[in-house]
């Protein structure tokens, strides 16, 4: 049930697979929210973006001039309304000034993605840049952030401006081996719901090692579940540990640049990679990722209708 108040704006996080929506007003105190699986997958096929998002605001009593701010896929080319990507290095306090408004009956903008040409390889990010600017309005402007996910991304931050960043697809690459390939004979039916820690600091420490080879010490997962008797989560654990600590070792110097860490992801995965990155001499911070998205959305709101005025 919506809280008595008055509406300032409507926040959407518009994703692949899933959908959200908040109405806060002009303090960003939540006035009513509204999840779905109306993702763009959902929504692209007969362009539905339009009628989803009066369908929430409808079930919110949202005014009918009450303006939105989109953040995620309903700008990517397959989405509602391309908003072009900002080159690195951006300043994430003007994502407001590139946004995208559909033709609709309310004032709509939807916020760019942001990628990187010159400053390191070829690189890409939507959705993730508004969690950033979350994190700046939280008061963190520098360090290093790491976003663990099916594509964790990591990002240099100075001053509130992403000055790089880099893809690196651990989470898809755990689930295709431990789905797909040799290793799921070894996997727990359930998949991983419990680390044994011990295992995956070894797998860690020895994925850390100077002669390291990823390829060649993934199968002796599965010869360890032939030869010996391994407990039920370690397949899993040893798969877990060798990944993110590949990740980290592939992004040594970002950790041992002297910045702070920053890591922004669910609470169990923040704890592994914040132990896989003291293990290889870095300093590591959490942050409660579940409000960014939303503190990101309402700083460019706050942004945008300033800058009207």
């Amino acid at each position: 049930m919506a809280k008595t108040g008055t509406p300032f704006v409507a926040l959407a996080d518009w994703g692949t697979s899933n959908f959200r929506l908040w109405l806060v007003d002009g303090d960003g105190v939540v006035l009513g929210e509204r999840q779905s699986a109306d993702g763009m997958s959902a929504c692209a096929k007969d362009n539905r973006f339009a009628a989803v998002l009066e369908e929430h605001l409808e079930a919110l009593s949202a005014p009918l001039d009450l303006p939105v701010v989109i953040a995620g896929m309903a700008g990517a080319r397959a989405g509602w309304l391309e908003a072009p990507y900002v080159e690195t290095p951006t300043a994430l306090s003007g994502l407001h000034l590139r946004t995208v408004s559909p033709k609709a009956t309310r004032p709509i903008h939807i916020l760019p993605g942001v990628c990187q040409i010159n400053t390191g390889p070829f690189d890409v990010m939507r959705g993730e840049e508004t969690q950033l600017a979350g994190v700046v309005a939280g008061g963190i402007a520098s360090g290093v952030i790491c976003m663990p996910g099916t594509h964790c991304k990591w990002v240099d931050l100075e001053g509130g401006v992403v000055q790089r960043f880099r893809t690196v697809m651990t989470g898809e690459l755990f689930d295709l081996i431990a789905k797909q390939s040799i290793l799921r004979l070894s996997m727990p039916q359930d998949g991983l719901t419990q680390t044994d820690e011990a295992v995956f600091i070894e797998a860690v420490t020895e994925a850390l090692g100077s002669n390291f080879s990823l390829t060649t010490s993934l199968f002796s997962i599965r010869a360890a579940g032939l030869l010996s008797t391994p407990g039920p989560q370690d397949a899993a654990s040893r798969l877990s540990g060798l990944l993110i600590g590949a990740e980290i070792a592939g992004m040594r110097d970002w950790v041992n640049a002297g910045k702070t860490v920053h890591i922004v992801g669910s609470k169990s995965l923040s704890a592994l990679y914040a132990k896989a990155i003291t293990l290889a001499g870095g300093s590591a911070s959490s942050l409660d990722g579940s409000a960014l998205v939303r503190t990101g959305l309402f700083a460019a709101a706050q942004a945008l209708f300033q800058t009207a005025e």
